[in-house]
């Protein structure tokens, strides 16, 4: 995939407003792909209604991918807004997944806050909140938002498990683009994950320019082949 290309899904960072925002009280955020050995991460924001009730929604995990696609739908149209973020292997290396992953929820919540009049807090998914310093780094405007670090968030609370859906619905779809440009490695059955058929793929044709080098899994794999394939 040219460098172009790679730079239009960039292009996915971006929000579709519904309606008036009103004034709902927090951007749902959660992540698809940080364990991944190859691919971006991916992190979803969502801004729901405050009076929205949407049955089905959880950890986008254990949703059915035609359940998991129909409720993506359904999210978007509802949404008073709602952004992606993409941080791609190669900045993953580069800065780490942690930091990666922080970046790529800033990119996607941002298009949220832009969108929303009124101050909002960050619901994010997990035990982490993100450091107030990225947020400078990445063109965040106004006031650093208020956080909130909630542990199984997507489970839990609707608007994080609305962007756990975003996130992860778009990230499949995306693997799938990309296992026709890197064929042989299974991206569309494990969407990435250190599965034994991806093990088994690294060891015979080595990473692609989507596999994360910084992963000790990688590594191995690439140094048991001694290059880079594709």
């Amino acid at each position: 995939m040219s460098k172009a290309r790679l730079d239009a899904f960039s292009f996915c960072d971006s929000v579709m407003p519904h309606g008036a925002v009103g004034m709902p009280g927090s951007i749902g955020i959660d992540e698809a792909g940080r364990g991944c050995l190859a691919g971006p991460v991916v992190a979803g924001a969502v801004v729901l209604p405050p009076d929205c009730t949407m049955p089905g929604l959880g950890d986008s995990k254990k949703i059915p991918p035609e359940r998991r696609e129909a409720l993506a739908v359904a999210i978007r149209s509802s949404a008073l807004a709602w952004g992606l973020g993409l941080v791609w292997p190669w900045e993953i290396d580069r800065v780490n997944i942690l930091q990666a992953t922080f970046r790529a929820m800033i990119k996607a919540a941002r298009h949220c806050a832009r969108a929303c009049p009124t101050p909002l807090t960050l619901s994010i998914d997990g035990p982490h909140v993100i450091p107030a310093s990225l947020f400078s780094m990445l063109s965040w405007q106004g006031l650093l938002p208020r956080q909130q670090a909630v542990i199984r968030g997507d489970a839990l609370v609707p608007v994080i498990s609305a962007a756990s859906i975003l996130a992860k619905n778009f990230r499949d779809r995306l693997m799938y683009a990309l296992a026709r440009r890197y064929p042989g490695y299974g991206f569309e059955h494990h969407k990435g994950y250190g599965t034994a058929e991806h093990i088994q793929a690294l060891a015979v044709y080595g990473p692609c320019r989507m596999h994360r080098m910084s992963f000790r899994k990688v590594r191995s794999e690439g140094m048991k082949q001694g290059s880079l394939a594709m």
